[in-house]
């Protein structure tokens, strides 16, 4: 009883010593008690504010950091099934464009809680704090690492900073809710408006040979993983990639597939929307880290290359009439935004060749790191060639016909046929110069889609046909070049379909229709055995 009044005697110092004191002299001695516990413990500790300074303006991206990697990596670690978990905050955000069902519970570590962790034998301890400030409302948030003192600082924080930030770039990547984003039209501020990206292509839904497919995909991925390369190097942390090939060759698909395999934003840029070339920089630098940016039809957006050619007359009249139909729908996009923006000429303020040059390959490029630009055209010839070296388009990418296992896959995964006795002579239709695109191909199965052999075939009939008419049924009319890779000066060019490369050259009419009398024999007596 005696001791318990010895202590409440003390507590009453305490608090009158503590209204009496100047401020200045309580926070000395606060400083000296903590100076003699950590004189005393056989721990370090290390803060980690919420905001950097004292006005709270500025976030740290650090406390971003660790706040990623407690909340989603340690929580979730085998490594603390077992362990008893500290008290946690179960919450539930809205999902991406307000859609429930796309969010997921939350596990958070709650304020004046501690969890464990281990790295290189050495056991860490994170502290959450959160205080409120003296007559306000406002929080001041923060976590605490305890470390040990016998460890040296260098050989063990340095490492496990950055096993940290390594691991929470991950999961960021991973989690984050990526968007499509679009320009303004003219006549405003040059801005964005973005919604929710949900896409379904990916990697694995694209009908692209084997070969160009693990291409792409090791290019792509050493490009995520290049931080330390790019700085090494010196060089800007982007990569641009020209798509061409017919319409319905899969460029859109492509460009999904990619964002999803990278989990990037994609900005799409419209050219005709955009008034000068100050609005296209300015545009440039609100995109943002880690992102697509796209640039379809480029040789129809603008007409970039007609400074170029003002005093060049055309020489064919194939080359003159496509240049007259690339006017004609230059002119019908300009006509189409003249009516949205109210008129009014602008002949004046325009985006030029030199403009688009310097958004892809200019000083104003580098003002963010990790982007991809990707262009996607029909007629390569028709884009202008500075715009195609390497540092600007860096791979170029040929989309055409479907080959033979293209055929094969979207067969397989549009009526779910894997083996058919139609599937050979619809490769071997394919192989003797039948050229349809994944879209053509896609759309004969998909009106079938519950019928099988109604879909194989009309498909085969479709492949015969394309055959008699020497190849061409859609696209560029026949004659467009297989899917392949192209990178850098000189050009190095992969093909994406053995089976029917040099067809042009050696493939003659006459070999065409010993193939077609094989064919029709074939297809007889299979129609014979089937009764149809």
């Amino acid at each position: 009883m005696e001791l318990l009044s010895q202590m409440w005697s003390l507590l009453g110092l305490l608090t009158v010593l503590q209204n009496v004191l100047p401020s200045q002299l309580l926070s000395l001695l606060h400083s000296l008690w903590q100076s003699l516990q950590d004189s005393l413990t056989p721990y370090s500790y290390l803060d980690v504010p919420e905001f950097l300074g004292s006005s709270a303006v500025e976030p740290n991206d650090l406390y971003r950091q660790v706040h990623l990697y407690l909340h989603h990596s340690l929580l979730h670690s085998p490594n603390h099934s077992s362990a008893p978990l500290p008290r946690l905050t179960l919450s539930l955000p809205r999902g991406a464009g307000g859609d429930p069902s796309a969010a997921n519970p939350v596990l958070s570590l709650s304020p004046n809680h501690s969890l464990e962790d281990s790295f290189a034998g050495h056991r860490l301890l994170w502290t959450h704090h959160s205080d409120t400030l003296q007559d306000s409302l406002e929080e001041r948030r923060s976590f605490s690492l305890r470390l040990p003192k016998r460890a040296p600082a260098s050989g063990l924080l340095r490492p496990y900073l950055a096993h940290l930030s390594a691991a929470a770039d991950a999961l960021e990547r991973s989690s984050r809710h990526r968007r499509l984003h679009t320009n303004s039209p003219r006549g405003g501020p040059p801005s964005w408006s973005s919604v929710p990206f949900r896409h379904p292509a990916t990697f694995a839904t694209l009908a692209l040979d084997p070969a160009l497919k693990s291409r792409l995909l090791a290019d792509l991925s050493a490009f995520a993983a290049g931080r330390d390369f790019y700085r090494r190097t010196g060089r800007p942390w982007k990569r641009g990639y020209l798509l061409h090939g017919p319409p319905g060759s899969g460029k859109s698909s492509l460009i999904a597939a990619m964002a999803n395999h990278l989990r990037y934003d994609v900005f799409d840029l419209e050219l005709t929307r955009v008034s000068h070339n100050s609005d296209l920089r300015s545009l440039l630098i609100q995109t943002t880290n880690r992102s697509l940016i796209v640039i379809e039809d480029i040789d129809c957006s603008l007409d970039l290359t007609g400074d170029r050619r003002r005093s060049t007359k055309s020489t064919t009249p194939t080359s003159d009439a496509r240049n007259r139909k690339k006017r004609q729908r230059i002119q019908s996009y300009e006509d189409s935004d003249s009516i949205i923006d109210g008129g009014g000429d602008d002949s004046d303020g325009r985006v030029t060749l030199s403009g688009l040059l310097n958004f892809t390959d200019g000083l104003w490029s580098c003002c963010g790191e990790e982007r991809i630009i990707v262009f996607t055209t029909n007629y390569a010839d028709g884009v202008d060639p500075a715009l195609l070296r390497a540092g600007r388009m860096d791979v170029h990418v040929r989309l055409g016909a479907c080959g033979a296992h293209a055929v094969r896959e979207l067969v397989e995964r549009y009526v779910g046929v894997a083996e058919h006795e139609l599937l050979g002579v619809a490769e071997s239709c394919v192989r003797a110069g039948a050229e349809m695109t994944p879209a053509e191909v896609g759309e004969v199965l998909l009106r079938n889609r519950e019928e099988p052999e109604k879909a194989m075939r009309e498909l085969v009939a479709e492949l015969q046909a394309r055959v008699r008419h020497g190849g061409g049924g859609g696209g560029n009319g026949g004659g467009e070049e297989e899917e392949g890779w192209e990178e850098g000066s000189p050009v190095e060019s992969w093909e994406g379909s053995p089976e029917k490369v040099g067809r042009k050259g050696r493939a003659g009419w006459e070999r065409r229709v010993r193939f077609l009398g094989r064919l029709k024999s074939l297809t007889k007596s299979d129609s014979g055995r089937r009764g149809v």
